[in-house]
């Protein structure tokens, strides 16, 4: 074979690996679609007092695992505990000012009544005084002295209704549905909601991470001094978006961890985005800002799913953790033995990078 016979075989050979290769590209990115661009991801609750005070113990430890409602740190209660006794006072104060109240009220009920009794004793006189005043029988200066007694005791009657209907309104309703009642419990029950939280607990089961606290420091309300990394994780996966369309929810798939080279592991698709950054348009005001590029053929868009496992890999993978995910969207089992093979050399590949 002569070296111009050789060299246009190697150049048949050559293309034919290109076509081959090329078709397998096609074939695989839409039946067996794979990305090394997946990250698993915990939820991180940043965990910050309620109320400020000095930290009085420090009940967990850095790394350490804890449980919903475990208590991870204390601050100093006494401030708390005074501000629930001085509520208590305050409602047992409110209770003794309705009682004076009440006595207050039943006292202008009864002047009230004496008042409405001489007003009406002195109506009965100006009359009998106006039919005697016609007769001739008496003076008219009595009958005028008695009708400005009469008056007076009108004006008392009022001054008393006024008076009462000012405590009533002062006393509100009777009860426990009593206003002056609602505030001190309302006060009462603030006050032991902030001792409660004194003791600030674990909101979800997880690892304390980022733990920045000693006993004697002080902790202001609001300001996260610890990271609560949750238990259960979020396998999130980038995929070009033409290779995501026979995939669906509960489509299977296979998971590749850097930190655990030559070991597969099993999941499947929970969830598709229903978009990225680059789709939301902001009503700002402004003209559209259409996208320039000079290229001919362009970055193709990545579309995000999420993907569970059906198998943790050992101990507690930390969040942030990067994947190799290969779906399985075809029932194909050439398919999807030619996908495995995709995902078992890339696990064999992890032990070199």
């Amino acid at each position: 074979m002569t070296p111009e016979q050789r060299f246009a075989r190697w150049v048949q050979v050559a293309l034919t690996a290109f076509v081959l290769l090329f078709g397998y590209f096609l074939l695989a990115d839409l039946h067996m679609p794979l990305t090394p661009q997946a990250r698993l991801i915990r939820q991180v609750v940043s965990v910050a007092p309620r109320v400020s005070g000095q930290v009085a113990a420090v009940e967990v430890a850095n790394n350490r695992h804890v449980e919903a409602g475990e208590v991870l740190f204390r601050i100093d209660p006494a401030r708390y505990r005074l501000a629930v006794e001085k509520a208590t006072l305050a409602l047992e104060q409110a209770r003794r000012e309705n009682a004076q109240l009440d006595a207050r009220i039943a006292a202008a009920r009864a002047n009230l009544a004496a008042a409405r009794a001489d007003a009406g004793n002195l109506a009965r006189d100006v009359k009998r005084y106006e039919d005697l005043v016609k007769r001739n029988q008496v003076a008219r200066q009595r009958r005028d002295t008695t009708l400005a007694r009469y008056q007076a005791a009108r004006a008392r009657v009022e001054a008393a209704r006024s008076t009462l209907h000012r405590l009533e309104v002062e006393r509100g309703q009777s009860g426990d549905d009593n206003l002056r009642l609602r505030q001190a419990r309302n006060a009462l029950a603030r006050a032991k909601l902030d001792r409660e939280y004194t003791r600030v607990r674990a909101d979800i089961a997880g690892t304390v991470s980022n733990l920045q606290l000693e006993a004697g420091s002080y902790a202001a309300a609001g300001s996260a001094v610890l990271a609560l990394v949750a238990d259960t994780p979020d396998l999130v996966a980038d995929f070009r978006e033409k290779s995501l369309r026979y995939v669906d929810v509960g489509t299977p798939a296979a998971v590749v961890f850097d930190g655990w080279p030559g070991e597969v592991f099993k999941g499947h698709v929970t969830s598709l985005d229903s978009g990225v950054r680059n789709g939301q348009l902001r009503a700002d005001g402004q003209l559209a800002d259409p996208t320039e590029s000079d290229r001919w053929v362009r970055n193709a868009q990545r579309m995000r799913l999420h993907v569970a496992l059906d198998e943790a890999p050992p101990g507690v993978s930390p969040t942030g953790a990067l994947a190799t995910v290969q779906l399985y969207p075809s029932d194909n089992s050439l398919l999807d033995a030619l996908g495995r093979l995709q995902i078992d050399l890339i696990s064999l590949l992890h032990y070199i990078y």
